[in-house]
């Protein structure tokens, strides 16, 4: 992967500089899951939280999403 994983929401947000690939995504993806871990938090509260309205996804994508980040956590040491 051409990303280091992110270990700070800080890392998170300033990969909007880079441009967009799959790379990216799977490293924001995995950076936001290794944070959430490193906070306790639980699976479920993360998608939780992906699953929540809001005005960037609509409930398809929220959805498709959602799915990607459980197989995501599954894969992940």
């Amino acid at each position: 992967m051409n990303y280091p994983i992110p270990d700070s929401p800080q890392e998170i947000f300033d990969l909007q500089q880079k441009p967009i690939d799959e790379e990216l995504v799977a490293s924001a993806i995995a950076g936001v899951i290794k944070i959430v871990r490193s906070q306790g938090q639980s699976l479920e509260e993360l998608t939780a939280q992906v699953l929540a309205d809001d005005t960037v996804l609509d409930r398809q994508q929220r959805r498709w999403l959602s799915k990607l980040v459980s197989q995501a956590w599954e894969s992940l040491p």
